[in-house]
């Protein structure tokens, strides 16, 4: 069903100010001035090394969206920003909003963006910022560690031995696909500077002996093989059509005889408007990526298709497909 928006919902799409309200107060660590305790605004000014009236504001405008409390002696985190927004907490989720503050000048080239149909960017924050790109990893990885479990269950590896987990991040899903399946191991393809964080990350999870690596870039470099599975998560929408059929011919190549390619992506529908935050997440795409993309599952399939695979079938609506050779 078509969503439905009055005057003042039509409005309120248009207020970025919360956004960068909290941006900002990430990027200057005002959570981390306030953890534990209560402080004026003179105090957290002073910590910040910021003016105070503005800090005041700031601090004002925080507590309207819920994300600070006020009383007699000052303000002070309410439990969410506590727990995500403090630096030192385990479950810091800052760093992601960090990166968001990163893209923040590209999109406000959207318009010229659209006039002209090329992106501001030629090189992804992650390539250009490799301190932010491993913490943004790190988050990332804690949040998949709750999913990764569900989704190796989902697929059923049963029979398979080995697992390429091709542009696999910080390994999180090929942990979770070798706590559980044992007999399976499996090999991370990703980037050189990635694989340093992902190396100690698979190291604390006591994964050492089943989990190897390999560097490189997936499009130029042998990928190895051959393997029985091969899981491509979140690659084809950083990519443009012809990059994405070579590399899923090139995936057949290294599969053995009835091997298994899982495509697990952000899919739309063939309209292209639904699922809506997918549509909205294609605009973020072509602001800050030179070539990257959402693309429908029948794309995905057709690529499928070409290379070889048959017994193409949608595991999960939006989300997955897989093929075998």
């Amino acid at each position: 069903m078509a969503r439905s928006l009055s005057l003042a919902e039509i409005f309120q799409l248009g207020y970025y100010w919360e956004c960068k309200v909290l941006l900002t107060a990430v990027k200057l660590d005002v959570f981390g001035a306030l953890a534990g305790r209560s402080r004026t605004p003179a105090e957290v000014a002073r910590r910040l090394h910021a003016d105070p009236r503005a800090t005041e504001l700031l601090l004002n405008a925080l507590v309207s969206i819920g994300l600070l409390r006020k009383n007699e002696a000052g303000y002070f985190n309410a439990s969410e920003a506590e727990e995500y927004l403090v630096k030192d907490s385990p479950t810091y989720a800052g760093h992601l909003l960090l990166l968001q503050d990163a893209e923040w000048e590209n999109w406000g080239k959207l318009e010229t963006t659209i006039q002209t149909g090329k992106s501001p960017v030629k090189e992804h924050v992650f390539r250009s910022d490799p301190r932010l790109a491993e913490n943004v990893l790190l988050v990332l990885h804690r949040v998949a560690l709750q999913h990764a479990p569900t989704l190796a269950r989902q697929l059923d590896l049963d029979g398979a031995r080995t697992l390429l987990d091709l542009g696999g991040g910080a390994g999180t899903h090929a942990m979770g696909f070798c706590k559980t399946y044992p007999a399976l191991r499996a090999i991370i393809f990703d980037l050189p500077e990635t694989l340093q964080t992902t190396a100690r990350l698979v190291k604390e999870a006591g994964l050492e002996e089943r989990i190897t690596f390999l560097s490189g870039d997936f499009n130029r470099d042998p990928l190895g093989g051959p393997y029985d599975a091969v899981l491509m998560s979140d690659i084809l929408h950083y990519q443009d059509p012809e990059a994405n059929a070579a590399l899923v011919r090139k995936v057949h190549q290294v599969l053995n005889p009835a091997g298994r390619l899982i495509i697990k992506d952000r899919f739309l529908d063939e309209d292209r408007t639904t699922p809506p935050w997918t549509a909205v997440f294609a605009v973020h795409l072509m602001v800050n990526t030179e070539k990257g993309r959402c693309y429908t599952l029948r794309e995905a399939s057709n690529w499928l298709t070409e290379a070889g695979f048959r017994e193409i079938r949608e595991v999960e609506r939006s989300s997955i497909v897989e093929g075998v050779k």
